[in-house]
């Protein structure tokens, strides 16, 4: 009874029963967010960075972490990726992604689980998309590590919003006690962090400015090869800086 209730509804109908949508994706002509507050989202984020991506993925196998409604995953697949696999914690976007992707009539797969559960893959792969998610977790530096051991194999495409100052100062390998004046400079990396709510949003926790991103991505192993948008990273697996000893292995045996 249910599908046939299902198979009655319109594309519109069906859209509409599934919201809100973050991502404004377009099913049979239907967008899913129209009216979304940063416009055509994320086609217009997509445009600045989609460059770096190759156009032609044929074999690699892609894992797209935070899918929310699979923007990125059906773009990686209509560029001709192998294996997609697209992973969130929230029922309500993987049915969406689901939705969307059938009706797209696009390969994708798709798994109830959290980044922080990335061990029970058992698999590296060649393209990790890690869009947008960091802010939302309270522990960020684990999700990275977390990747870096168990996941990418080759590369990660690394977005995450920033707030604060876009200068980069270097960095010293060590501070005396006594200093103080260094943690003042805008270009020093600085992760804020947000005790009640951003964006009305209670999953905003942290939020780094430019030099933090990029420091946090170094300590965890990556190398980063391009900074196409501002807030965009793509980033090699290489190996891990002086903090390496002090890192354990982590979820694994």
């Amino acid at each position: 009874m249910a599908q046939q209730m299902q198979d009655c509804m319109t594309i519109e109908d069906q859209v509409a029963a599934l919201g809100p949508w973050f991502h404004n994706m377009r099913i049979k002509g239907v967008e899913t967010s129209p009216d979304h507050f940063l416009g055509d989202y994320p086609a217009v984020k997509w445009k600045a960075f989609k460059h770096v991506v190759p156009d032609d993925l044929e074999g690699r196998s892609v894992l797209d972490i935070g899918c929310n409604a699979g923007f990125y995953a059906q773009e990686m697949k209509r560029r001709n990726a192998g294996r997609v696999l697209g992973i969130d914690s929230d029922p309500r976007y993987l049915r969406q992604a689901k939705f969307a992707a059938t009706q797209n009539g696009i390969d994708i797969e798709f798994k109830l689980m959290s980044v922080y559960d990335v061990a029970q893959l058992h698999e590296k792969f060649d393209l990790v998309l890690f869009m947008g998610v960091l802010y939302h977790l309270r522990y960020p530096l684990l999700a990275l590590d977390l990747l870096y051991e168990h996941v990418v194999g080759e590369e990660m495409l690394f977005q995450c919003m920033q707030r604060g100052a876009e200068s980069v100062a270097p960095v010293e390998a060590d501070y005396d006690f006594q200093e103080w004046e260094v943690f003042d400079r805008p270009g020093y990396p600085k992760l804020f962090f947000v005790e009640h709510r951003f964006s009305d949003d209670p999953t905003n926790w942290f939020i780094p400015n430019r030099a933090g991103v990029e420091a946090m991505l170094r300590s965890s192993g990556f190398v980063i090869e391009a900074n196409p948008e501002r807030e965009v990273y793509l980033v090699q697996r290489g190996q891990r800086p002086y903090m390496s000893e002090a890192v354990p292995r982590i979820g694994g045996p």
